[in-house]
This record gives C-alpha cells, sequence and structure tokens, in this order.
C-alpha cells in the first residue's frame, strides 16, 4: 500500500547544522544494557531501527570520563580508543541505512555514583545527590571547570573520530550542565553562580568548546530539560527554562527537550498508567511556538499514533518527533507508516519494563509488545522477518490464547507453520490481559492534571496487535469458547501441541513470605476475592476492604487504586518494606503513591495476615511478631501466590504411549502454564519457543551470543574475530 498523503509532512527532510535527517523520526538517547562493552548488541538494537526508517539514533547516556561511571547501571563510555572502535560499530551499521548516529555526552557529577571507577565527581556545589546513596561531588573550583569542559571537547573529538554525526552536550535529568544551571543545585557565589547568567556560563560555554572543536562534521544537540517540575526553586518552562534556550540558540543545531530529572524521571518517561500520549505539551510543547528558538526541536511523549505525530508538527509544537519506548516496540513504524501498514504498528504499552531492566542495573532491555529487543544479535531475532521452519510441514495446537499463546500461534504463523489452530475456554483472545487492562483506574474520571491514575487500558494492546496478525495469518485459526480434555488433545489431530493454559490465584493463602497458606483464607466464601474477582463483579464487595499484596508489582496496589477509587475503605497491607516494589524500577512507585495517599487507602508494610475470620483480619509485624494487630474488615482480597494451570500439560505427557499412538510428537509448556510470571516474560517464552521449534530440543534455548573477552587471547582483533565468527552463525 501506499503512503496516506497526509503523512508526507512525516517524511520530509531536515537541516541539522551540517547533516541533513531524511525525516522526522528520531530516536532519542535511551538505555538498552549494551553500553560500549556489548558492541554487538549496540550496533545491531540501533541497526535494527535505522532499517526500520528512523531519522536518526543515539546512543544511551554516553559517560565522557572515568568521573562519570554510573555502575552498576549501564551508560556507554567513551574514554579512549578502545570505546571509540566498539562504538563505531553502531555508527557503520546505522550508516548502511542512512541514518544519523548520536552520541549524548553524559558527566553525572553527584548522581554518578562511580562504583567501578572509584573516582570522585565533580559538582558545582557540594551538595549530596537526591538520587544516589551518600553520594557527595568535589566542588569545582575554576581550574576544576576548565578539566570538565575539556573532558567534554575530548569525548567529543573522540565521538566525532567514531563517526556519530549529532554530538550531545547532555544536561536533562539534573546532571552536569544543568546542576549549574539550576539554583536548586548550585549554590555558589562566585562568575558560575548567583545570576541566571552565571549560572547559565558553564553550559553555554561548553557548548560554544565543543562546537570549536567539532562543530563543522557534526551537529551540535543539547537535551534540556525546560521545566525541572520543582517550581520556583529551580527551571521553570516559562521563565528560565525558556530564557536559557534563547541564550543558547545560537551555539546549538538542535533542542532535545524533556521535562523533569532523574530522581523521579516517570515524569519524562511517562508510563500509561498515569500519563496519555503527548503528555510533555504543557510544558516542553510551549517553547517552540513561544518562538524562543528558531532551531529544530526534538520532542518526546510516548507517541505512537500518526495522527498525533502529524498534529505535533503541523501546529509548531516540535519539529521532530521524538522516541525512546515506542522505537522499541516498534523499530520498523516509520516504515509502517511509509507503506500503509498503519495497522501493522506494534504500539507501546507504556509498561515501562524496559526501563525496569536499567534501573535494577544492568540487564539488557526487555519489551512487552517486542519480544526481540535486545535479542538483535545475540540470537538473530528479526521483529518482522521469520524464516520458514524446517518442519513447516507439521501441524500445531496451541491451547490457551493468554500472552504465551498468542505470541507462539503468531510466530508460528509467521514462520509457515502448515496449521496452526490456536484454541482457548474463553470468549476472547487475551487471557489474563483482559481483565488486568481493566485495573489501575483510581476512580471513574481521573483527573489527569493532578495525577491520577488512568489505569491500565493500554495493556490491551497487547491483545488488540497480536489479534491483528492472528487474523491476517490463513494458517491459523482461532477457536474460542472451547476447553479441551486431555482426550479430546490426544484425539484432535495436531502432530506438536503446546500448553499455554495461563495461571491461577491460590485461593488458600499461599503466599511468598511464609510459603504455606493462611489460616481462615479461602476465597470460596463469598467474602473473600482473588484479584480476577474484584474484576469479574460476581461477588459483593463490602465497605471495608483489606487487600493482602504479596506480589511486589503492580496487582495489589492496582485492585487498591480501583477499589478505593469506587469508595470503599481499603486497606492495603504487605509484607515487604514497601508497596508494589517492583513499580520504583517502572517508574511508576511515587507517583502510585501519591494516589494511593489521596485516596485514603490505609497502607501497612512490614506486616503480615496470620489468621482470617469473618469481619476481621489478625495481622503480625515480620521484624516483631509478638506485635499483633486487628484489622475490621467486610471483605478480603488474596493477591497472593498464583500456580500454574499444568494440570493438562502433565497429563498428557505422563502418557507417553498414547503420544506415539496418536502422531503427537512433543508436547512443550509455555507462559504462566510453566511458571507464574510477568507479562513481558511470558510472551518471550512463546516468542522463543516458536522461533526455535525446528531445533533438536525446542524445550531448551539454544544458546545465544555473550559479548565476552576471552582469557588468553592475544589481542583485542582476535576477541572480535571471535564475536564475527559466532555471530554469523546465529544471524545466517
Amino acid at each position: 500500500m501506499a503512503r496516506d498523503p497526509k503523512y508526507d509532512i512525516l517524511f520530509e527532510p531536515i537541516q541539522l547544522g551540517p547533516k541533513t535527517l531524511k525525516n522526522r523520526f528520531y530516536q532519542v538517547p535511551h538505555c538498552i544494557g549494551a553500553g560500549s562493552e556489548k558492541p554487538g548488541m549496540q550496533a545491531y538494537h540501533r541497526g535494527m531501527k535505522a532499517e526500520g526508517g528512523w531519522g536518526a539514533i543515539c546512543t544511551e547516556y554516553c559517560s565522557i570520563h572515568p568521573e562519570s561511571d554510573d555502575t552498576s547501571r549501564v551508560s556507554a563510555r567513551i574514554w579512549d580508543e578502545g570505546d571509540v572502535r566498539n562504538l563505531a560499530a553502531m555508527c557503520d551499521r546505522l550508516h548502511q541505512f542512512g541514518a544519523l548516529a548520536g552520541i549524548e555526552l553524559w558527566y553525572g557529577g553527584p548522581h554518578a555514583p562511580c562504583m567501578e571507577s572509584r573516582a570522585t565527581p565533580r559538582g558545582p556545589s557540594q551538595i549530596a545527590s537526591d538520587y544516589e546513596l551518600n553520594i557527595f561531588p568535589r566542588y569545582s573550583d575554576r581550574d576544576d571547570i576548565a578539566t570538565l569542559q575539556q573532558m567534554y571537547v575530548d569525548a567529543a573529538i573522540r565521538a566525532r573520530q567514531a563517526g556519530f554525526d549529532i554530538v550531545y552536550v547532555y544536561g536533562a535529568h539534573a546532571y552536569l550542565p544543568f546542576q549549574f544551571l539550576s539554583p536548586y543545585y548550585n549554590r555558589r557565589t562566585d562568575e558560575y553562580g548567583g545570576s541566571f547568567e552565571n549560572r547559565a556560563r558553564f553550559w553555554r560555554e561548553t557548548l560554544v568548546k565543543v562546537r570549536e572543536a567539532v562543530g563543522d562534521d557534526c551537529a551540535i544537540a543539547s537535551r534540556f530539560a525546560v521545566d525541572h517540575l520543582l517550581g520556583p526553586i529551580s527551571i521553570e518552562y516559562d521563565k528560565e527554562g525558556a530564557r536559557f534556550v534563547e541564550y543558547c540558540d545560537d551555539v546549538v543545531d538542535v533542542w532535545d527537550f524533556t521535562v523533569g530529572d532523574i530522581a523521579e524521571w516517570g515524569q519524562n518517561a511517562g508510563p500509561s498508567r498515569f500519563f496519555e500520549e503527548n503528555h510533555e505539551k504543557p510544558f516542553s510543547g510551549q517553547i517552540k511556538p513561544g518562538n524562543h528558538t528558531s532551531k529544530p526541536v526534538v520532542g518526546v511523549g510516548r507517541v505512537t499514533n500518526p495522527d498525533t505525530m502529524v498534529a505535533i508538527i503541523r501546529s509548531g509544537q516540535f519539529d521532530i518527533i521524538g522516541a525512546a519506548r515506542p522505537s522499541i516496540s516498534d523499530p520498523f513504524l516509520p516504515a509502517k507508516i511509509d507503506e500503509g501498514r498503519l495497522d501493522d504498528i506494534r504500539e507501546c504499552i507504556g509498561c515501562n519494563q524496559c526501563i525496569s531492566r536499567w534501573e535494577i542495573g544492568g540487564p539488557p532491555l526487555v519489551c512487552t509488545q517486542n519480544a526481540t529487543a535486545g535479542e538483535e544479535y545475540r540470537r538473530g531475532w528479526h521483529p518482522e522477518k521469520f524464516h520458514p521452519a524446517a518442519n513447516r510441514d507439521k501441524s500445531v495446537l496451541v491451547i490457551g490464547a493468554g500472552p504465551a499463546g498468542m505470541e507462539c500461534a503468531m510466530v508460528l504463523g509467521k514462520r509457515q507453520m502448515s496449521a496452526v489452530h490456536l484454541v482457548d475456554a474463553g470468549k476472547e483472545i487475551g487471557g489474563c490481559v483482559n481483565w488486568i487492562s481493566l485495573l489501575g483506574h483510581s476512580d471513574g474520571k481521573p483527573n489527569l492534571a493532578r495525577g491520577d491514575a488512568r489505569g491500565l487500558g493500554e495493556w490491551k494492546r497487547i491483545v488488540n496487535y497480536r489479534q491483528i496478525q492472528l487474523d491476517k495469518l490463513r494458517n491459523v485459526e482461532l477457536h474460542t469458547g472451547s476447553q479441551l480434555s486431555a482426550d479430546q488433545v490426544f484425539e484432535y489431530g495436531a502432530e506438536i501441541v503446546i500448553v499455554a493454559t495461563g495461571c491461577r490465584f491460590a485461593t488458600d493463602g499461599l503466599n511468598a513470605c511464609t510459603h504455606t497458606p493462611i489460616e481462615g483464607a479461602d476465597a470460596s466464601l463469598e467474602w473473600q476475592l482473588t484479584p480476577d474477582e474484584v474484576v469479574s463483579g460476581n461477588k459483593p464487595i463490602g465497605k471495608r476492604v483489606l487487600v493482602l499484596e504479596n506480589e511486589a508489582y503492580f496487582m495489589g496496589a492496582s485492585v487498591a487504586q480501583k477499589l478505593a477509587g469506587e469508595g470503599h475503605e481499603v486497606t492495603l497491607v504487605t509484607q515487604a518494606k514497601e508497596i508494589a516494589s517492583y513499580m520504583e524500577y517502572t517508574l511508576e512507585g511515587p507517583m502510585l503513591h501519591r494516589d494511593l495517599h489521596r485516596l485514603g487507602v490505609d497502607i501497612h508494610v512490614y506486616t503480615m495476615i496470620e489468621k482470617i475470620e469473618p469481619g476481621v483480619c489478625h495481622a503480625y509485624n515480620i521484624w516483631n511478631p509478638a506485635h499483633k494487630h486487628r484489622f475490621e474488615v467486610d471483605s478480603v482480597v488474596l493477591c497472593t501466590a498464583r500456580l500454574s494451570n499444568d494440570e493438562l500439560y502433565r497429563s498428557l505427557k505422563a502418557d507417553k504411549g498414547r503420544l506415539e499412538g496418536e502422531g503427537i510428537e512433543a508436547v512443550y509448556v509455555i507462559g504462566d502454564a510453566s511458571a507464574p510470571r510477568m507479562i513481558v516474560d511470558s510472551i518471550f517464552d512463546g516468542h522463543r519457543l516458536a522461533r526455535e521449534i525446528d531445533s533438536p530440543h525446542p524445550e531448551m534455548p539454544l544458546p545465544f551470543i555473550r559479548e565476552r573477552r576471552l582469557w588468553g587471547e592475544s589481542s583485542n582483533d582476535d576477541y572480535l574475530q571471535q564475536l564475527q565468527n559466532t555471530a554469523d552463525i546465529a544471524l545466517a
């Protein structure tokens, strides 16, 4: 199909100083867990986006010196010639597809813990980091300032040597240049502190020096949080935010606008639970229309809708559509718009699982929507290309159309298996996503301006995308409303059977704290519920509700939001030190806590339920079990352990004679039916099995490329050759 002319504006070239951006699609800097130590992952993940039509692709934040070391998190580094060589692989890959390569030069100041380098970072003032634990910078005198600026210059020269086209002086998210600019961090009284011009001096001087060093060969960019979101104690978009843009507009070629800081950067990388598409418009979206800059502007806001993109450009809000998460979810988003395949766009759901892995401190990124993210190099997976399976003459029965089953059936279909039947007992495909997507609303009409929760409605995109893809595959049949017994599976006629029957919540209070049931817990009773029953509406829920949250992710908190928003008096109890601790990694934590407190949810941490009786829950403090507590209740929600629905799988596997007699060659189990897990991991499990269905032992993952230096190798050349040899095999 041809591109709809209304999207032509998105494919117009833009001049960025000495460089030409071929269209208006720009992958802003974002972390993937590769850094400079995994050049293959770095090159192939970014390169996939270049192949998919993105006009510019940037590294993650790139440390300019060992004084800016973010270990245990993974940043890129451009400290020496070795880093130049490794990052050059990324630049070369992007240039193959006509994309520009951008590098975000980073010095963290007190926000750099330097756990590996053991260096002492410098800062504008000796004020402890409000993000790291017990990290103080060294006060920068004038010699230190000159040294810091030379670090940027040296790094920029190395970046040019590596082949980068766009060089950032990165200050957004409250790193060093922003720390000088903001009175929140800068308490100096010399020419680099006090007045606006003095506080802006370091950033402007650094931009000028970097421009003088590489500006004829590279576009100079600056990522700037136009509003720190801390009010008048720091930078506000309509005051010093706009003023700084005007002050430095002559020394940059392109602006990259954001909001917030690193201490709560969920305000920038906004999760869909709290932020809608283009949510930064009230702040960063006011600078360009206010005529504060004459240079091209990149802006973000988890924009996935092509019509929203066009509206942004035509309104003058931004010149270029910036994206991190949407580019991970669909590296081929620009190509699909260009080719008129809008229904094939794999839209980001804003769950922030990608971010969580960086926040944890090192694992490669993952994506709920795109199971190939981070696997482009080490497993050789392509999000849009699927080799025909060597055993494609086989027929496959996939039982269960939840996240794992949908994904598995879709990929098997795209690998041209002769017949794929996806069967589910429910009325529609989607499994747990169908009811989970109804959670998280703080009330019927959330007030987004005050930060009320929007809910998990956008998670339904998990189902919508796969439904569209499955409907297009002629070799895939969907059968809903059909619960198969073991005998029916044996007689179905499939040669390969994949069980994806999901999991269920324990009804007896079995939990991760005591590893035992709770006395009196019984969700067969009308006044005790599992989380899915809260949504189903099949049981009445009393006024006073206790939610026991043992999961440490979104479930208990989301149930509490829903019930409190509906007017129930909710008590939320967990044995952990905080509610929903994993949501700190997904950047939902601070806003979640504000919303729960606004709704009046009574939160009790370090607390475990000992016994449940009609009208009362008996609890104790886990550090002092003698300290007892009583909660008077009308209803109890048991968000405790989950148990795999693996009975069908075990029944099939146990009857090897009948499997052979019925011509069933293999039975596999995936997703929650194998072990309860996060949705992102269930989808990956289904995808991996389908990708490797023709391997010698599909139940066992194939080895992946490990980018490691081999002990005893004589040179880096040997290491690189070993990597290439392995890659050639995996990517063949």
